[in-house]
């Protein structure tokens, strides 16, 4: 009896699934499709517009790209490098500082308080301003022993911006871990940092990959933001060709090089998180 029962679902079950194939095979096709159609159309509104020659010339002048793209590309690799080194420090100090915040108990309330003082003033304040007061500002003071360069204090203001907000990401991450978490550590002997170091943060760092990721897309972008301190950096280097030929394809050039390096990190993102998001669905069920 078992036997036939199970014989009358299994045809029905793979003709259901056989079935769901079908309609994810349509919705993708009329999606593909849809979007074909829709770039035509944008395609030929631009293209038969009256102004596409003119701005044809001024943003997509094939020579134009040729003649800029080496200036644009060399300084386009000191971004990479600034975002490198500064990702590097981000990860640290805004790991450093959750951790102080997320102490608990009396003694510990003069740090939480720095911390939370350095995270609420930074965050307040936007990230180009200060760039400005950093960038111009220190240097104008001559300090004895304090470095001058432009390039050291744009680097050192997207990593006190950035530390802060990835400050909040761990310090989301550590109180997501449940609370019988901690308690069974602190029954164990262990103290509050060594807690929050050996069975808080690694739990809390999985939590918060994502998030992290996506801090590393955002910072990849803002780098550029140091030209305003006169760095010849790739956005630097796109102003400096536009000043000298009057056109603007040379920010197309730095445009590109940006989104070959934004687009596969946002892609690995989203692959990561929809990773993640199954695993918890399994591990769950």
């Amino acid at each position: 009896m078992r036997a036939s029962r199970s014989g009358r679902r299994g045809p029905g079950l793979f003709r259901s699934r056989r079935s769901g194939r079908e309609e994810g095979a349509r919705a993708a096709l009329v999606a593909f499709v849809s979007s074909i159609v829709f770039l035509a159309v944008v395609g030929w509104v631009v293209l038969t517009s009256e102004a596409w020659p003119a701005v044809q010339r001024q943003f997509f002048s094939w020579d134009h790209l040729v003649a800029s793209w080496p200036a644009v590309l060399g300084g386009f690799w000191l971004d990479v490098r600034m975002f490198l080194v500064a990702e590097v420090l981000i990860l640290v100090i805004a790991l450093v500082v959750a951790m102080i915040r997320s102490l608990r108990g009396p003694a510990f309330f003069p740090l939480r308080a720095l911390a939370v003082v350095y995270i609420d003033f930074i965050r307040g304040v936007p990230i180009i301003l200060l760039i400005l007061l950093l960038g111009f500002g220190v240097p104008a003071l001559q300090l004895p022993g304090v470095p001058n360069s432009p390039l050291f204090w744009g680097l050192a203001a997207l990593v006190i911006s950035y530390s802060a907000y990835t400050a909040e990401v761990y310090r989301a991450g550590i109180e997501s871990v449940h609370e019988s978490q901690r308690m069974s550590a602190r029954s164990l002997g262990l103290t509050q940092m060594q807690t929050i170091r050996y069975v808080l943060v690694p739990q809390a760092i999985r939590n918060v990959v994502p998030a992290l990721l996506n801090g590393l897309i955002s910072l990849q972008k803002d780098v550029a933001l140091v030209f305003i301190l006169g760095i010849r950096e790739g956005v630097r280097e796109a102003q400096i060709y536009t000043a000298r030929t009057f056109n603007y394809t040379s920010y197309v050039a730095a445009t590109i090089l940006f989104l070959l390096v934004s687009i596969p990190v946002a892609r690995f993102t989203d692959w990561y998180t929809e990773r993640d998001r199954r695993r918890k669905q399994a591990v769950s069920t």
